[in-house]
């Protein structure tokens, strides 16, 4: 039985702001409990949860999404991402420190519904904060089934009922009017474009991610057998659905057959045909150049299969040469096929992926061993997160070293890999004459 679900918005809202004010109660250490019991809780369910995404939103791997989710409920920071700052001197001591904002409106993606709101909550609860949840309105059962665990969970551990809450259907109507209630103190925004536009005329403070169009670049010095390894990785999984994953490759001409060589023995199927290419493009993109978005989140084998071309069991990636004008290189497809481009040198990738990234300033990489290089491309291209040498997945911890898993970049407004302490509220407090023993 679903809990803290409900079919009225005030009534949602009353609940979760009656929670919040017991929850500000509450000591630091009783914060870290309960999201140990959350962890513990959705661990045991990440096989199910996996399940419940692909088999409601028909998009990604299970064996993918059950990853992300563990990345999402084991290394999310919590607590220990809430530092304290201190400064003192002969006159006395300012204490700045990070405060709940009060109940936070969490809009959900499609692509991503459970790790993404799972991350979100631990993080929000963790800042002190009360949670609505906005779920896509095509993935609101895995939404409400990770609610109400969490929802249940907080209950079996501190007596708290509806701290996390969430509505039995949802839309851009009644995400509007979420947005605009009063007593919605914070906007975080991991939906699409639309929900964000929506967000950002709430009048509150709000964190929103948005466009994005993941380039990576392979140079003439890179490690072509890495470099290989970790786009297949990266670009490959959960079907190319996360706005981190690569969405294009530029390639030296002097390395590019080795890499296209070296992807072939990771799982990649190399398009050299120009008519396999064609059928590929044909079903892909209607007569009017638009995508068909009914191949987001498929797999690699479906679109080969789609497009009449046998595909070898283990294929997860495609990968078509291509011009850095077409469609496939310049637009967000989320699908597991990646156009290649060639470039003379390095001096010329690097100006084309300037022009593929568009400034949406989200995530991009190199593959290079010239640290020259490695700091010019991060300078220039000021995305919110920068990948060299490994897996563009790495931006949110899911592939590549194991760090801090953070499921969303903040490009839009500005706050990059978001953590708890983006939910909260910097606070200065000062006292005179005391407290330095310098």
């Amino acid at each position: 039985m679903e809990v803290s679900i409900f079919p009225s918005i005030n009534d949602a809202i009353r609940s979760v702001k009656s929670a919040y004010e017991r929850y500000a109660e509450l000591s630091l250490e009783d914060r870290e409990d309960i999201i140990d019991g959350i962890r513990h809780r959705l661990e045991e369910q990440a096989d199910v949860i996996a399940l419940l995404a692909v088999k409601e939103t028909g998009m990604g791997c299970a064996v993918d999404k059950k990853k992300k989710l563990l990345a999402a409920i084991r290394r999310t920071p919590a607590l220990e991402d809430l530092i304290t700052e201190v400064q003192t001197g002969d006159r006395g001591m300012t204490l700045y420190e990070l405060s709940a904002f009060g109940i936070v409106c969490a809009m959900e993606p499609l692509e991503n519904p459970a790790a993404s709101l799972i991350s979100h909550v631990i993080g929000m609860l963790a800042a002190g904060n009360a949670v609505f949840i906005c779920p896509h309105p095509r993935a609101i059962r895995t939404s409400n089934y990770v609610t109400s665990l969490i929802s249940r969970t907080i209950v079996e551990i501190c007596g708290i009922d509806n701290l996390v809450v969430s509505l039995d259907e949802s839309n851009i109507a009644m995400t509007e009017e979420v947005i605009h209630h009063p007593d919605i103190d914070m906007i975080v925004c991991g939906a699409d474009e639309d929900f964000l536009r929506k967000a950002l005329t709430g009048g509150k403070k709000v964190i929103g991610e948005g466009c994005a169009n993941t380039v990576t670049l392979v140079d003439e010095t890179a490690d072509i057998g890495k470099a290989a390894r970790d786009i297949a990785l990266s670009a490959s999984f959960d079907h190319n659905l996360m706005h981190s994953s690569e969405k294009s490759v530029l390639a030296v001409d002097s390395i590019a057959d080795r890499l296209e060589n070296e992807l072939e023995r990771n799982g990649t199927r190399v398009i050299r045909d120009r008519a396999e290419m064609n059928e590929i493009l044909s079903i892909l993109f209607a007569e009017d150049g638009s995508f068909r978005k009914k191949w987001i989140g498929r797999s690699a084998e479906e679109i080969l299969s789609g497009a009449g071309i046998r595909a070898e069991k283990g294929t997860r990636l495609i990968l078509l040469e291509s011009d850095e004008e077409a469609p496939l290189v310049t637009k967000e497809l989320k699908i597991p096929v990646l156009g290649l481009v060639r470039v003379e040198n390095y001096e010329e990738g690097l100006q084309k992926m300037l022009e593929i990234e568009q400034r949406y300033r989200h995530t991009a990489s190199i593959h290079s061993t010239c640290i020259d290089r490695l700091n010019e491309a991060a300078k220039k291209l000021q995305t919110g997160v920068f990948i060299k040498n490994g897996p563009a997945l790495s931006a949110i911890g899911v592939t590549g070293m194991k760090g801090p898993c953070s499921m969303m970049v903040a490009n839009t407004t500005g706050e990059g890999a978001v953590s708890a302490r983006h939910f909260a509220r910097r606070r200065k407090c000062m006292m005179t004459n005391g407290f330095s023993i310098r």
